[in-house]
């Protein structure tokens, strides 16, 4: 075992062997709703090994989901299939018609634990993010702000508005968000509460909830400089910040 990510149930596995053809890789991104798509793998046990179902892509975009192990992923962009897959699916390619490796079999949504339309694919984008960090680090170390942050929360506070974006409610010490001067939240008389900075934006991408910080600080690395655009006190402005590796699952 080289490294492993819970967070986008990807894991790089060294082997000895020899004369493998490694697959032709593609692109999720350009992997359109409606493309035929087929999905390989051991479904239901060893009996059904090398099995190939064929479907389409039903959607795109599905994100933090909750794997079988319970744990919440980090993706925001799941390929959503309705070719047949079922437990012992899960690590099996999802390729294009042309044979291309476009994303890995996850898991199913199903209420009885069987095919039910439903499965799940991890993009191969997001796999090539993730692969040579496991090989350098052995785990993926995610960039950082050093913001709490949190959609519900983010949502109550912009209620009744029109504004969209992320609340900053805590700017941790010592963190690229401090150094850049980013104001969090603040308790003010009465109970109520003042706004510091709402995040809007990334690199001129629109930042409209946590989702879309996620996967925006999710296509960088750290050490990267980006240019978020914050509201404050109704004001736009762009911030200079230089992202740091987290030093916990789940820092954004």
């Amino acid at each position: 075992m080289v490294g492993t990510d819970p967070l986008t149930d990807v894991a790089v596995v060294k082997i000895e062997a020899n004369g493998l053809t490694a697959a032709q890789l593609g692109e999720s991104q350009r992997a359109r709703v409606g493309e035929w798509v087929l999905a390989v793998g051991n479904p239901l046990g060893a009996n059904f090994t090398f099995t190939v179902t064929s479907g389409i892509i039903s959607a795109k975009g599905r994100g933090q989901l909750q794997l079988p192990n319970r744990v919440r992923t980090s993706i925001q962009d799941f390929i959503q299939t309705d070719a047949a897959i079922n437990p012992g699916n899960s690590g099996g390619p999802l390729l294009d018609s042309a044979g291309r490796l476009i994303g890995i079999n996850t898991m199913i949504f199903s209420p009885s634990g069987a095919y039910a339309g439903v499965g799940f694919a991890v993009p191969i984008d997001t796999v090539n993010r993730v692969v040579p960090r496991l090989i350098t680090y052995g785990e993926y170390v995610r960039p950082t702000l050093g913001i709490t942050a949190n959609d519900e929360v983010s949502r109550r506070l912009l209620y009744g508005t029109d504004e969209k974006g992320v609340v900053v409610l805590q700017v941790a010490m010592g963190s690229p968000a401090e150094r850049a001067g980013l104001r969090a939240a603040q308790m003010a008389r009465a109970g109520r509460v003042q706004l510091g900075d709402v995040i809007v934006g990334i690199d001129g991408k629109p930042i409209d909830d946590f989702s879309d910080l996620v996967a925006a600080l999710d296509a960088h690395q750290f050490g990267d400089g980006v240019t978020l655009t914050v509201r404050r006190n109704g004001q736009r402005r762009d911030v200079a910040v230089t992202l740091s590796a987290a030093d916990a699952p789940g820092t954004l």
